[in-house]
């Protein structure tokens, strides 16, 4: 299995697993971080992740070993045998010696960082990534429900809590739990059983409190997460829609909004500072009282002469150096449960099927001729779930190179027949064919790949003029960039600007016209030389004389392709092969424009309504 195909595949493990658990375990998060890391295709990956490990381990095991040699030092100086001399010297040699393993025991942690930053950020980047192009792939109706700013969020938290997970859970936690074993083993072989005990005890109280205080500031976390996405989102949705919010003189209203979620935010970062600090001062008590324990009962050994001076010294600093992870131990568990909670929404998002998807067994719609595609409706059924009606038994057929226009009043059902005829959406009943094949049954890719777009209202990308209209074919080079341009009737215009085809659009591309921003897209499309040109309202911004300028382009453009036009002015497409007139989710009426007036019944009515409006 490919790396696209093993990404899928976790990433429905995941979504079924938290189905039937609810919350991503540590097992469960293990076993994804594993399998993240494994195929992060991170250079040298399984030499780096080994190396890192033994890194780790060994800088664990200098730890403990350092305290024995500075307390043999202390006690050699105690007991001042021999002449003066050499104790000094073996007092220096040993204290150079417990620098060193100090050293070593330091420096290990951060060569082992150095090593294993590609791995983890690799995984990071690959989780990041695949999180976004799940997101991509997902239905039209989750992004039109979902806020960009919190999606957008979503993925940013979720892949970090990624890198910090790999960091902590590999190279914190379980080398913590393997020095917490070796310390007190050291200290039962070369001490005393009670010196481990007490060390075992101490632990063991820390983490339980550490666990039960951690595991009721859970709801903190995931309040000020949700307040933090609430307020990323009104943001970036004000920021989106400015010139709405600026048309209707909203400013005080959405920065009074914004301030509201950012109250909240406030609110539940106290709580969880303030949970944060009680935590803190029972960690903090907790290690002082074993502190004490620890240096009294050593200290009253040594006065009974049942181990030596030094002795205090050593069993006092390697439980100092126990409490240094044991601290991170507490701050990695809370750490470690804040991250799950990022990841629960992330794999929340990877749960997330797309409405349409590809078949097992999809196959790449075949290359297509000279003639344009055959688009046909066969009984067509499709009901919004926000809507009291949709499609009903549509039926037509669009022959090939021929124009089929599609008219009827708002909400008759035009766009929901463009975003089937583009699998946008699957029908609910009946089929969609093009040149025979059912869409269902053809992969998205070269679906898409054959079918070009202009809509009413261009969205284009923050970027130059080139970049969104090279978008249509990646690779285009300037002679096609340009003949898209000029038969989209832009060349003058773009010619005549400061940085010409170069200049940025800005958000949106809000930086021009509508009218403009509809040539963009036109050219857009027509460079990607569809088999079937999709046009919905695409000249509803454009003045007269560039409208006919438009049209006659596209009559240029429908040579060898198939054109679907969804219009509301009827003179625009009163030249189509087939008239296709929608109401209530049914085709009521269709023909040719002759005919149709002929027949005097919806068509006719709108033509006369539109045409004594123009008079």
């Amino acid at each position: 299995m490919n790396g696209r195909g093993a990404g899928r595949a976790e990433r429905d493990r995941a979504g079924r697993e938290l189905e039937a658990g609810g919350k991503p375990s540590l097992a469960r998060a293990l076993g994804d971080l594993w399998a993240l890391i494994m195929r992060s295709q991170a250079p040298q990956l399984r030499l780096r992740t080994a190396i890192a490990l033994l890194l780790t381990l060994a800088g664990k095991a200098l730890g403990v070993w350092a305290p024995l040699l500075i307390g043999q030092a202390i006690s050699r100086l105690s007991h001042g045998r021999g002449p003066a001399a050499g104790v000094g010297l073996s007092f220096a040699g040993l204290a150079l010696g417990w620098a060193l393993l100090r050293f070593l025991s330091a420096a290990a942690p951060q060569a082992r960082d150095a090593i294993f930053t590609v791995v983890s950020q690799a995984a990071q980047r690959r989780a990041a990534t695949e999180t976004f192009g799940h997101a991509l792939s997902l239905s039209m109706d989750y992004h039109q429900t979902k806020r960009s700013g919190a999606l957008s969020r979503t993925i940013d938290r979720g892949a970090r809590s990624i890198e910090y997970l790999i960091r902590t859970l590999a190279f914190n936690m379980a080398p913590t739990v393997f020095e917490l074993l070796l310390a007190a083993a050291v200290l039962q072989h070369v001490y005393d059983w009670r010196y481990a005990a007490l060390v075992m005890a101490t632990v063991v109280v820390y983490g339980a409190l550490t666990f039960v205080v951690s595991d009721w500031r859970i709801g903190h976390r995931r309040a000020l997460n949700e307040a933090d996405s609430e307020a990323a989102g009104r943001a970036v949705d004000a920021l989106l829609n400015y010139e709405t919010v600026k048309s209707f003189g909203a400013e005080r209203r959405a920065v009074e909004s914004y301030d509201e979620a950012l109250v909240a935010y406030a609110q539940a970062a106290v709580k969880a500072n303030t949970s944060l600090v009680m935590l803190n001062v029972v960690q903090a008590a907790i290690m002082s009282a074993g502190l004490a324990a620890m240096a009294l009962m050593a200290g009253l050994d040594a006065a009974a002469g049942k181990i030596e001076v030094g002795a205090i010294t050593a069993v006092t600093l390697m439980m100092m150096n126990i409490y240094a992870p044991l601290n991170i131990l507490g701050f990695a568990y809370r750490e470690i449960r804040q991250s799950i909670i990022d990841m629960e929404a992330m794999v929340d998002l990877w749960r997330q099927k797309p409405a349409v998807a590809d078949l097992p067994d999809a196959r790449p719609l075949t290359p297509a001729d000279a003639r344009g595609a055959e688009l046909v409706f066969h009984e067509v059924g499709f009901r919004h779930t926000a809507r009291s009606q949709g499609l009903n038994g549509v039926s037509f057929r669009a022959a090939p190179g021929s124009t089929v226009a599609v008219v009827g009043s708002s909400g008759a059902g035009k766009s929901t027949l463009v975003r089937l005829a583009m699998r946008l959406i699957d029908p609910q009943e009946g089929a969609v064919r093009i040149d025979g094949c059912d869409l269902r049954d053809l992969t998205q890719a070269s679906l898409r790949r054959a079918v070009a777009l202009v809509p009413q209202d261009v969205a284009l990308f923050n970027d130059t003029i080139r970049a969104n209209v090279a978008f249509g074919r990646p690779g285009a080079d300037d002679q096609a960039t340009w003949a898209a341009v000029d038969a989209a009737e832009l060349g003058d215009f773009i010619r005549g600007l400061p940085h010409g085809i170069d200049t940025r659009v800005g958000e949106r591309g809000l930086k021009l016209s509508g009218g403009e921003r509809q040539r963009v897209g036109l050219a857009r499309a027509l460079i990607a030389d569809p088999r079937l040109l999709i046009l919905d309202e695409a000249t509803s911004a454009l003045d007269s004389r560039t409208e006919a300028a438009i049209q006659a382009t596209l009559r240029r453009a429908r040579q060898g392709r198939t054109t679907l036009v969804v219009a509301h002015r009827l003179s625009t497409v009163a030249d189509a092969d087939l008239i296709l007139v929608l109401k209530g989710g049914k085709i009521v009426e269709q023909g040719d424009h002759a005919a149709l007036i002929e027949q005097d019944g919806e068509y006719a009515a709108l033509w006369r309504r539109q045409t004594r409006r123009k008079a």
